[in-house]
């Protein structure tokens, strides 16, 4: 299952081609098919011999690829066989030794070969095959070519496989390979940028077994994130305590209270072109935390709570020159006071705000409405949208309005 926050619809009309080989990994391209589509892309299907061995071309035809091929000389065939070369990306996917051996030496002696041969966009390749194939040094060195070329590799993962070995050598996860796909469809826009985020709630405990928190589920930074790595940043996420999945184009650091986040952020930030700060940051914890926990006396309980450390203000006032930062605001009155307010006072560069009394705004809703503005007065309302095209639309106006 691809998670909500990975599929951005931004890429209709764009075109893929899927070429299939013979591993029992095969059916999963039925999975990837599907979730290609359900993004309103067009998806091309080459199945060789072998492939045919695990999957039929019906099944793809059933789901809605379209072209379908399969032998270069089948009945019927108009030799259109170079067709995918109009494609925006092609994928290999499952990719066994063999095909990999025949693209690092340009062997073309079977539709898919001959179709990959003179293919000149971008090529991604994710192997399936026994571990003991993926560590022969023939398989090594032809992997290692395919990397010199410039195509995309995704690399298996280590687990059991079907004929029972234990070893690198399953298919990678169809997140990732959705995700890299995406990757070779997104405008490239954000390369050379250095983006740190933080995103999701932060616990500040007042007993052993209770803290004080808030419901952010992370998905707003999780897109924001996800979205700048597609378009080519170096991104790095500090994470709150949430369970929220992010691609391996991202390194995570995870944290749990608002002094974690502060002590990462501080560390992390001076390297950053870019700061986007969407964690629902504690503003204050108790002052210390005792070794049990409280226990019910028949009586309320009283906490004192400290101010815990402003992350965005701080960072953002001493930002250097060529640093941007982005702030959010939640807001339950007052949105666009507050978040013009806040735009000023933490000296941000990009402010987004959203209300959370409504439904389908705020906190834990797959969408968001969201009030923009940035230092230089302009400003836009944005309906409700899902969180994915409003990250996606975040980086378009970082992209227009960066030198």
């Amino acid at each position: 299952m691809i998670p909500a926050h990975y599929q951005f619809d931004t890429f209709h009309g764009k075109r893929i081609h899927l070429g299939i080989t013979g591993s029992i990994a095969a059916y999963k391209a039925l999975d990837l098919t599907r979730a290609f589509l359900h993004l309103h892309l067009q998806v091309g299907v080459t199945l060789t011999e072998s492939a045919r061995k695990f999957v039929t071309e019906l099944s793809f035809k059933a789901l809605g690829a379209d072209p379908l091929y399969t032998d270069m000389f089948a009945a019927g065939a108009d030799f259109d066989h170079l067709e995918p070369s109009v494609a925006d990306a092609f994928l290999v996917v499952p990719a066994t030794a063999n095909i990999i051996a025949k693209m690092s030496c340009g062997i073309a002696d079977d539709l898919l070969s001959c179709q990959l041969l003179a293919y000149a966009g971008p090529v991604l390749v994710a192997p399936a095959m026994n571990p003991r194939m993926w560590s022969a040094p023939a398989t090594r060195h032809n992997w290692s070519v395919l990397g010199e070329r410039g195509i995309t590799r995704i690399e298996p993962e280590c687990g059991n496989v079907a004929c029972g070995d234990t070893g690198q050598g399953r298919l990678a996860a169809l997140d990732e390979i959705f995700i890299h796909t995406l990757a070779a469809l997104s405008p490239q826009d954000l390369r050379g940028k250095k983006i740190m985020l933080t995103l999701g709630p932060t616990r500040e405990y007042f007993d052993k077994a209770r803290f004080w928190s808030n419901p952010s589920s992370g998905i707003m930074g999780a897109s924001l994130a996800i979205a700048a790595a597609l378009r080519g940043a170096e991104v790095t996420a500090i994470t709150g305590p949430v369970d929220i999945a992010l691609p391996s184009l991202i390194k995570r650091v995870p944290v749990v209270t608002a002094r974690d986040m502060f002590e990462a952020a501080t560390d992390i930030f001076p390297s950053q072109d870019i700061g986007c700060f969407t964690a629902a940051v504690a503003d204050f914890r108790p002052p210390s935390c005792p070794t049990g926990k409280y226990k019910k006396n028949g009586g309320p309980l009283s906490l004192t709570f400290d101010a815990n450390p402003d992350i965005l203000a701080t960072l953002s006032t001493a930002k250097k020159s060529w640093q941007q930062t982005i702030g959010f605001a939640a807001e339950s009155q007052d949105l666009e006071h507050n978040a013009a307010l806040k735009l000023r006072k933490k000296n941000l560069d990009l402010l987004i705000a959203n209300p959370i009394d409504e439904a389908g705004a705020g906190f834990a809703a797959a969408t968001n409405r969201v009030l923009v503005m940035d230092r230089h007065g302009r400003q836009e309302a944005w309906p409700q949208l899902p969180k994915t095209e409003i990250a996606w639309r975040i980086w378009d106006w970082i992209s227009m309005n960066t030198p």
